[in-house]
């Protein structure tokens, strides 16, 4: 079809060669597949000419990446939703979207841009290029949050067993979330990003570092909810219970879940 791109006009019936020819690179010769590529690696394989996709396993580890997202803002969703504290990440977007006029997702959007920038301040030069893909994890997250939050709106529990039932069960969903995002072994979420260039810079270990990081967003958000309404907000038990709870859940998890054991197996025959 190259005398029909060439003039412009291109039949409807060719636009997937046409898009294959443009944007993939050739996996067999002499045959109809193409890859399409992302960071130089195939994460689909698209059957030109009849529109089919067959997802490689490559492909398969960004699917549980973005589940894993998911998941872990539902997470998110059902502690706050329990009204016994936020988990320490959430806290700071918790706070200023009960302030302005913002959502939980578009102030954790600014408040991870703020940490990506902080990583390529700290790394600068060493900072590597494709960690800026933690742009597009953040959207999805801020984007997957507030789609939780819209989603369990009416989840009010009345009284405290309830509240402390949603609080554990949302550990538990929250859990789930970051072993899955963690385990295909493909990007790194913003907080993530600025612990480890912290603990690069510093020389410190990365749970030392990780651990002082969580307490500095706990002393921002009770800052700003003392200077902002007068009163603690969004620190709570459930603060303290899911900074201790989810850790330890999801060592369980990736001991005991094959699912997990299946993702990872994605990342090593990779």
């Amino acid at each position: 079809h190259k005398g029909r791109r060439r003039s412009g006009a291109l039949p409807p019936t060719c636009f997937c060669d046409f898009v294959a020819s443009q944007f993939c690179r050739p996996v067999r010769q002499n045959q109809s597949f193409l890859a399409l590529t992302l960071l130089s690696r195939a994460a689909a394989v698209l059957t030109a000419g009849k529109g089919g996709i067959a997802v490689t396993r490559y492909g398969k580890r960004y699917f549980w990446f973005a589940a894993g997202i998911l998941i872990n803002a539902f997470g998110v969703a059902a502690v706050t939703r329990a009204e016994l504290g936020t988990p320490p990440v959430a806290g700071v977007a918790y706070v200023f979207s009960q302030r302005f006029p913002l959502t939980m997702g578009q102030v954790t959007f600014l408040f991870n841009g703020m940490l990506i920038l902080l990583q390529v301040a700290l790394l600068r030069r060493k900072f590597p290029p494709v960690q800026l893909l933690q742009m597009l994890v953040n959207v999805l997250f801020s984007a997957c949050l507030d789609l939780a939050m819209a989603a369990l709106d009416w989840l009010r529990p009345a009284g405290l067993p309830a509240r402390f039932a949603v609080l554990l069960a949302g550990c538990v969903v929250l859990a789930l979330g970051i072993a899955i995002e963690v385990a295909p072994g493909v990007l790194t979420a913003p907080g993530e990003g600025a612990v480890r260039a912290l603990a690069q810079v510093t020389g410190r270990r990365f749970g030392s570092v990780k651990a002082a990081f969580d307490l500095t967003v706990v002393g921002v958000t009770l800052t700003a909810s003392l200077v902002m309404f007068g009163q603690v907000r969004g620190i709570g038990v459930g603060t303290a219970v899911s900074a201790l709870a989810v850790g330890r859940i999801i060592n369980l998890l990736n001991a005991r879940l094959p699912l997990l054991r299946h993702i990872r197996g994605l990342a090593e025959e990779d």
